[in-house]
């Protein structure tokens, strides 16, 4: 199955970017801590070179908080401002605003040099779809700007939200770009729901990631499930299925249900804290 999506849309909300680049001064790119690499959009990077930079690793309850502690060094070493962030319990969030204006200081400096005292900074808020960017902005502003989902696609355009005299923020669409540089890059994006999932094959994509959880999480299979897992990936689903009751007529393991039933214990946490890459990969 080739792990790739990329909607007519989401060139649309491409060349709009690179024209809205043009009024800001900082770059704000929400990532997933689970696959901070991964889920960082390199059109994105291209676009963005002469731009001060903020990385926010989004969903950090979800992952494992040994890794996303390496991937704040690993950003910050490469010249990022680094916050992390959980949107939706706001941990975090009171930090965002306070690095913002840091990134923004030669800036601001400039302005006032020049006489212009009450310019407020604007930042561009991205990210791939279903990364969070709703939330977090709601969470930022504190109160409900943006159409939130669990699902990519919600935000469909462009829209200013003013969080205070000092800043204001630019929400944009998620995008993807038109060619993942691996296949693995395109698993990743898809097991945490950033692809259209009507688009993939449920039970591929679950063999998939299931093959990975038991490499790099086997205790976490082992003690939610219950089950000793061999090496076949979809005789695992099949377990998973006579496990859980996934059953079709007749008594025989359903597969489909079974994945299903997989990626969404794997998005929901149920399974555990899980980080799907880490720095020294990269």
């Amino acid at each position: 199955m080739q792990y790739q999506w990329y909607p007519g849309h989401m060139a649309k909300a491409k060349k709009q970017m690179l024209e809205d680049l043009k009024l800001i001064d900082v770059l704000v790119e929400l990532v997933d801590a689970r696959i901070p690499v991964s889920s960082k959009n390199p059109d994105i990077e291209k676009m963005a070179a002469n731009k001060s930079r903020v990385i926010l690793l989004n969903k950090t309850d979800m992952a494992d908080d040994r890794i996303t502690d390496r991937w704040v060094k690993y950003f910050e070493d490469k010249g990022y401002f680094v916050v992390k962030v959980n949107s939706r319990s706001g941990a975090g969030i009171n930090k965002v605003k306070d690095v913002i204006l840091k990134a923004c200081e030669e800036k601001i400096k400039k302005d006032r040099e020049k006489g212009i005292l009450f310019r407020p900074v604007r930042a561009m808020i991205c990210g791939i779809p279903n990364v969070g960017k709703s939330t977090f902005i709601n969470s930022l502003a504190g109160k409900s700007c943006t159409k939130t989902g669990n699902k990519p696609g919600v935000t469909k355009g462009k829209q200013w939200i003013r969080l205070n005299k000092n800043i204001e923020l630019l929400d944009t669409p998620g995008i993807l770009w038109p060619k993942f540089d691996d296949v693995f890059t395109g698993k990743k994006i898809a097991f945490i729901g950033s692809i259209n999932d009507d688009i993939l094959i449920s039970s591929e994509m679950a063999a998939d990631l299931i093959g990975f959880l038991y490499e790099k999480y086997p205790d976490y299979i082992k003690n939610y499930y219950g089950i000793e897992f061999t090496n076949d990936n979809f005789k695992n689903l099949e377990l998973i299925a006579l496990k859980r009751g996934c059953l079709k007529k007749g008594g025989t393991a359903d597969i489909d249900r079974a994945s299903r039933l997989l990626v969404d214990d794997f998005r929901s946490v149920k399974l555990g804290k899980i980080s799907l890459e880490t720095p020294e990969e990269f």
